[in-house]
């Protein structure tokens, strides 16, 4: 089946089908960062904070969100941050849009996206700077949308360092971007099933080849903590997780994948897991500048054959990332 087509007339509230049992589903997606509000001490309610947040959404805007797909994440050692200092930060995941879906469709074409888009704005501005009372415990909450989201925003920025110039595109590199970067995602879902929970490079290929024609690929196990090592969240485990770095042949099949991409998560069939991964486009030339080779040399440890590389730690095998697809499928099958 040829998936390219149909992205152009991709709704932002419709799934889109992969291979291998995968699928991306649509999200909204809003950074919570809360702060107090009071001279009061006590602990945020985590329940309480949901709960408020639930009750809301449902009066407001008619828009159901279970508790789980409120991810609040406390910092450490409260009594020693500073009063201004957030006391927690989170993610609200808005996953029905049945009742936007009948609306978009009524819409043109070109208001579809228009339409969406300010419809998220306008609840980003009346949740952004909203006072929570939970039980006479006063908290502010400030709310943006992420900017692996905000597929507009990215745009905007590779033109102006197109016209302006910055790292790795000078202005008389007249290349547009062409390449993803995904992070956050299960390494099992893009693995040889019954073979390796490590992802395999040519299932990976398989995957992203229904977004458009790819030029370079690599994968990698994605162990940044980012900023969860000030949180009590204590659920990271080395290995569970890859980033991939697509690279594609045009820079018309990178926008359409980037858009498809944006807003939207991993869902695998038959599991109840969602990946919401991380996105953004790559603006160091990964590929271009021969940095990803650097970086595979740390990571990989040279074997038998020219084409195939073993983790020093871990006994991973995978393709060389820097061959082309074609190549790295011929060299799979002759081993």
């Amino acid at each position: 089946m040829n998936h390219r087509e149909p992205l152009k007339s991709l709704l932002p509230t419709e799934p889109f089908e992969l291979e291998s049992g995968l699928s991306l589903i649509p999200r909204v997606m809003l950074n919570l960062t809360i702060h107090r509000a009071d001279k009061s001490v006590a602990l945020i309610d985590e329940w309480k904070l949901k709960r408020s947040l639930i009750d809301y959404l449902k009066k407001s805007h008619s828009i159901s969100v279970p508790e789980e797909d409120i991810k609040v994440f406390k910092y450490r050692d409260l009594k020693k941050r500073k009063r201004e200092d957030p006391v927690a930060r989170g993610s609200l995941f808005v996953l029905d849009f049945e009742f936007l879906s009948k609306k978009l469709r009524f819409c043109g074409e070109d208001e579809v996206e228009r339409e969406f888009t300010e419809w998220r704005k306008g609840i980003v501005a009346e949740m952004d700077g909203m006072e929570l009372n939970l039980e006479g415990v006063k908290f502010k909450l400030s709310v943006e949308v992420p900017k692996a989201d905000d597929f507009e925003g990215m745009r905007k920025e590779w033109e102006e360092i197109a016209a302006f110039g910055s790292r790795g595109y000078s202005r008389s590199d007249k290349q547009q971007p062409d390449t993803i970067v995904l992070r956050g995602v299960p390494s099992r879902w893009f693995a040889e099933p019954r073979v390796s929970s490590k992802p395999s490079m040519l299932v990976t290929h398989t995957i992203f080849s229904a977004l458009g024609k790819i030029r370079n690929l690599d994968v990698g196990e994605d162990n940044d903590i980012g900023e969860a090592g000030d949180e009590d969240s204590g659920d990271l485990i080395s290995g569970l997780h890859c980033k991939i770095v697509v690279r594609f042949e045009g820079h018309k099949d990178f926008c359409n994948a980037l858009k498809v991409l944006c807003g939207r998560s991993l869902n695998k069939q038959g599991s109840r897991m969602r990946a919401d991964y991380d996105v953004t486009w790559d603006r160091d030339g990964f590929f271009r500048n021969g940095r990803s080779r650097a970086e595979q040399g740390k990571r990989w440890t040279p074997t038998a054959g020219a084409g195939s590389y073993k983790s020093e730690g871990s006994g991973w095998q995978s393709q060389v990332s820097r061959l082309s697809p074609e190549d790295a499928r011929r060299k799979r099958f002759r081993d």
